[in-house]
């Protein structure tokens, strides 16, 4: 394997990354690892949130005992080839291929990827990951383009019954078990991607407790949360509009209000967080897959007023599903014991907010086809469960009356 990576790797001309996410950038650094020497292209947010997040794997692996597939070194080597660049830009980045990034409303950076192959000869659009509709946090994504003969389109959600619900309904939901589980004298612990959720969800507190819909209270974040909100506070110009000038022009940064607490105490912090007043606590990893979350777990679990919320997606097979599918002896390691399993009875309530995914919903991947200018002749499914991308296929197929495939691993398509 190592041997095959090398071979493939050293032949790359270039790599494209779409954001920052794990499940896209966690395997870059293996490339350097295996002998690529080429660059990487992607914007500036993403080379700053990749690094971050990759350093953060390696860093919890380590306490989890895991050996990861490389060092930390490689992760440099990645971001010292990372050639930045912003949305509307016009890249040559191979013989006859040319680049341009245009904002996919799903984190901060994110991209949906076009090329322009040839001299006019074939153009593919690769979504990435997207948000179609305007957030908090983003402006949608962005389909209108020069030319487009066939999209490569996520599918996180393009199962039939994947509708997420209305972005205000979501937020009342959220205030309503805050408001609850406040006067029951409970904490709410919430597991949430550091990049993109978390921020959106600080915005939807700060509003709340402004405005006096939810009590004031302190918000702590663990976890890379505090350290990639200060990356978006770096970057204001790819944010959503009106939250941008409310930043540049009326000097009010929500993600600064003082409820806002970083904890970088450990587990002595923790202890006496869990210890002490109702609060909110915001912690990677979101689908409960090791981080502090764990230890979120040990020390708030057993209390039946506090409440667990899940606002993202979790995936089969995490621990995250697990316990939204109701298991409540939850396995844990001590990581002050050589990674020694326990288990813990999970005593606390748990919840499931639905639409604040930074992901577009199935109505939401249809709309950014239907509305695409030009629409591509064919449609790759991909980035998702089987089910979800067959569905998607076979909707955008009828409603449409265009080519579309459901790829499978390894499977190759040819365009002309």
């Amino acid at each position: 394997m190592p041997e095959a990576l090398g071979a493939g790797a050293a032949t790359l001309d270039a790599v494209v990354l779409t954001h920052a996410h794990l499940d896209h950038s966690a395997l870059l650094p293996l490339l350097y690892k295996y002998g690529y020497d080429g660059p990487v292209y992607t914007t500036e947010p993403t080379r700053d949130l990749m690094g971050l997040l990759q350093l953060d794997y390696l860093d919890v692996a380590a306490k989890e005992g895991r050996t990861p597939p490389y060092e930390s070194a490689q992760v440099r080597e990645t971001i010292k080839h990372t050639i930045p660049l912003e949305f509307g830009d016009v890249t040559d980045i191979a013989p006859d291929i040319k680049l341009t990034f245009h904002n996919a409303g799903h984190i901060l950076g994110s991209a949906v990827t076009h090329f322009h192959i040839g001299d006019g000869l074939y153009n593919v659009a690769f979504s990435g990951d997207i948000h179609y509709e305007d957030t908090r946090l983003f402006n949608g994504a962005v389909n209108d383009f020069p030319r487009v003969e066939t999209l490569v389109l996520e599918s996180t959600y393009g199962g039939r019954n994947d509708y997420q619900t209305d972005q205000e309904d979501s937020e009342e939901a959220l205030k309503r078990v805050i408001n609850e589980t406040y006067e029951q004298g409970g904490k709410v612990v919430i597991p949430a991607f550091a990049v993109g959720r978390s921020q959106e969800i600080m915005l939807v507190l700060e509003e709340a407790m402004r405005e006096g819909e939810i009590p004031e209270m302190p918000v702590h974040l663990d976890g890379m949360i505090w350290e990639a909100t200060a990356i978006h506070t770096t970057y204001p110009e790819y944010l959503r509009d009106e939250l941008r000038n409310r930043i540049f022009h009326e000097d009010e940064n929500p993600f600064l209000a003082e409820e806002f607490n970083h904890i970088d105490g450990g587990e002595d912090e923790r202890q006496d967080v869990a210890d002490g007043e109702e609060c909110i606590v915001l912690s990677t990893s979101g689908m409960i897959e090791g981080g502090p979350i764990m230890s979120w777990l040990r020390h708030i679990g057993p209390d039946p007023d506090s409440t667990l919320m899940f606002v993202g997606y979790q995936a089969q097979g995490t621990l995250g599903r697990r316990i939204q599918n109701g298991w409540d002896e939850i396995p844990v390691s001590d990581w002050g014991n050589g990674g020694r399993g326990d288990t813990l009875s999970l005593e606390m309530g748990v919840e499931t907010v639905d639409g604040f995914s930074g992901h577009a919903d199935r109505q939401g991947l249809e709309n950014f086809v239907k509305t695409m200018n030009p629409r591509p002749e064919k449609v790759l499914c991909v980035h998702g469960d089987e089910r979800s991308v067959q569905d998607l296929s076979s909707a955008l197929y009828h409603d449409y009356n265009m080519r579309t495939f459901a790829p499978k691993n390894l499977e190759t398509f040819r365009f002309k």
